[in-house]
């Protein structure tokens, strides 16, 4: 327990002491919530992948669906890595990059409104995030909770306010380079740590084909193959899809992903990126789905539900109880790196996006200067850490018993608003206001109204259904009305570096000219 808590101590110190020393990059709007747009590869890269896997993932996604899937689980972690990462790099980054910077936009709602020229779509996509954002946040704080009681003692409750405490500190002094400079430092002990629990987990039951073995002789409910947990699609192939669908293709709809390509440098840094960022996501992702894969093998010790079902987000944190005092201190803070730099991140889009897109916007007469920005964006991070506390308490004894089903609602509400309307706008001229309207009513509709009366069942397909109907919605909508005139222009036909070349020559010449400028002037005076 000494150990645990002195790893918990300087973890904490740690964290605090880089939000304190990146605040003189939160003076302004601009660094405050993008770092200036101005943040190298492997920082916006380990921001992007730490943002992406949180508790949820370790606690819930891998819990569960290692649960149902068995060792095909692991394809999930790949579709994260392929499609969540490596593709979504390749095909949004630059593209993001030079729209935000060309429309001056900082936020997803913000982008949205000055594409489609609608202060209304505006107003509605801020208020879609500040909603729907709330129960990924609390699904965070469930996921970490139950593995500080595992490890800890701690009651439920302590867990999630000390956590909302430590987030607010840093985020509020530190803002968007504290998150960045912390993910940086978290995503190399979750990396370390993965790595070591699987290891110590695959150990624990004979090695890796001996747990194999003993994985094969368990029987799968509902299906007559055999040796279903460890076959290469698992017993359910198309449930397993619509999950790869909605934690994968959901990232390139999702605020507080994107955003990560808004605040990049210009440059070779996307590819770069792209690459960190894939290798991330194949060791932490695939890692995490692979080891709840052995879920199974621990189905005597983890706690049931009144009906017979398991507990799925126990689980994980049962396989790791068995495991050495020092490997679970590392496991605590590997979660709890992840689960705090994917709460940064999403506090800091809501906070951001109330303050520019609702409030400066709409109840403030003649705008609020940057100081008062950055102020109300601060009050708001304590206002929004709160509310999903809050809702996390109450949830914790609701009907939604499990980490995912928060997740799956939250993913489908945004993904399926934001990710076709995003998608097309930044690459097509012929998108209309009506379709970004459809793609909002059906991604929040489907995800709701299936959330009152469960007329598909599992919010994870509803929400996977959202997010592929959402990129064909947009155009076929556009088809039949009338288009929002823009012009697409095509990225500069040169590579990267050329670009990054011509960027530093126009510094340059400026220093030049402004150089030649004082030094007439000093001609002038002297001369009079």
């Amino acid at each position: 327990m000494v150990i645990k808590i002195l790893l918990m101590i300087v973890f904490i110190a740690v964290i605090i002491a880089i939000g304190i020393m990146e605040r003189r990059h939160s003076k302004s709007v601009d660094g405050y919530i993008l770092g200036g747009r101005n943040v190298g590869p492997w920082l916006s890269a380990f921001a992007f992948g730490t943002s992406y896997f949180s508790a949820v993932i370790f606690i819930g996604y891998a819990g569960q669906f290692g649960w149902k899937f068995g060792i095909a689980a692991t394809w999930i972690g790949i579709g994260n890595a392929v499609l969540g990462s490596l593709l979504a790099w390749w095909i949004l980054g630059s593209r993001t990059r030079e729209m935000t910077q060309r429309l001056k936009a900082s936020t997803m709602p913000e982008f949205l409104g000055l594409r489609f020229n609608s202060k209304a779509i505006r107003i509605a996509a801020a208020l879609i995030i500040f909603v729907f954002m709330i129960p990924y946040t609390a699904s965070v704080y469930n996921g970490l909770s139950r593995l500080f009681e595992m490890a800890f003692g701690v009651p439920y409750e302590y867990c999630i306010i000390g956590m909302a405490i430590v987030t607010c500190i840093y985020v509020v002094v530190g803002g968007y380079m504290a998150t960045v400079m912390n993910d940086f430092v978290q995503g190399i002990i979750m990396l370390i740590g993965i790595i070591a629990v699987i290891a110590a987990v695959l150990n624990g039951n004979g090695g890796f084909s001996e747990a194999i073995l003993n994985l094969s002789h368990i029987e799968a409910e509902g299906t007559t193959l055999s040796g279903a947990f460890v076959s290469f699609f698992g017993p359910a192939p198309l449930d397993l899809l619509s999950v790869i669908i909605l934690t994968s293709l959901g990232t390139w709809g999702l605020p507080q992903m994107v955003t990560k390509f808004y605040a990049i440098k210009q440059g070779p840094a996307i590819k770069q990126g792209a690459i960190i960022s894939t290798i991330f996501a194949i060791v932490v992702a695939g890692g995490s789905y692979f080891l709840g894969g052995f879920g199974r093998l621990y189905g005597d010790s983890i706690a049931i539900n009144a009906n017979g079902t398991p507990v799925f987000d126990s689980i994980i944190p049962t396989m790791l109880s068995s495991l050495p005092d020092i490997l679970v201190g590392v496991v605590v803070v590997l979660v709890l790196s992840a689960s705090m730099s994917t709460l940064s991140s999403l506090v800091l889009t809501s906070s951001s996006t109330l303050t520019l897109d609702l409030v400066d916007k709409n109840f403030v007469k003649k705008g609020l200067d940057e100081q008062n920005k950055v102020k109300w964006m601060r009050a708001f991070v304590i206002v929004f850490v709160a509310i999903s506390a809050a809702l996390a308490l109450l949830q914790y004894n609701s009907s939604i018993n499990f980490i995912a089903q928060l997740m799956g609602i939250s993913w489908g509400a945004l993904a399926g608003s934001f990710l076709g309307p995003f998608f097309w706008g930044l690459f097509s001229g012929r998108i209309s206001k009506a379709a970004v309207w459809a793609s909002f009513i059906f991604g929040v509709g489907l995800t709701t109204s299936n959330m009152i009366f469960g007329f598909i069942g599992s919010p994870i397909v509803a929400g996977a259904i959202a997010i592929v109907a959402s990129l064909i919605i947009v155009p076929i909508v556009s088809l039949v009305t009338p288009a929002v005139p823009f012009d697409i222009k095509p990225p500069q036909q040169l590579g990267a570096i050329d670009r990054e070349y011509l960027h530093e020559l126009e510094e340059e010449e400026l220093e030049e000219a402004q150089a030649a400028a004082e030094a007439a002037a000093e001609t002038q005076a002297v001369t009079s």
